[in-house]
């Protein structure tokens, strides 16, 4: 049984900064990729950005410059640190594993992050 855990969401003002942590437990395949999702009411769930085992990362154009995505594989842990926060970031952001082409795929139970004006 897999399990991931959020933590770090919260209310901060325009401008300001967060970072969210996710950790993962059970049995994880070595091989897999990492990330954050994000889900603002009335709106789909959205990539924010992923981090593979190896190393390689994607962002979604929005964040490019502002998030940065980080793991530590020894710990099964995934951070997104979130800086210049803007009310468009506000949303349920989720924490996502997968492996093996996505036949493996879990979700957090989300955190919410809210940024106001």
């Amino acid at each position: 049984q897999v399990q991931l855990v959020e933590s770090g969401g919260g209310l901060v003002q325009a401008g300001g900064s967060l970072r969210l942590s996710c950790a993962a437990s059970g049995s994880i395949g070595s091989i897999n990729t990492m990330g954050w999702y994000r889900q603002a009411p009335g709106k789909q769930r959205d990539l924010v950005a992923t981090m593979s085992s190896g190393g390689s990362t994607i962002y979604a154009d929005s964040v490019k410059g502002r998030f940065t995505i980080s793991r530590d594989n020894a710990k099964n842990m995934v951070y997104l640190q979130m800086n210049s926060l803007e009310p468009e970031d506000t949303a349920v952001y989720y924490c996502n594993v997968r492996w093996r082409g996505g036949n493996y795929n879990y979700w957090g139970q989300g955190t919410q992050v809210t940024v106001s004006s």
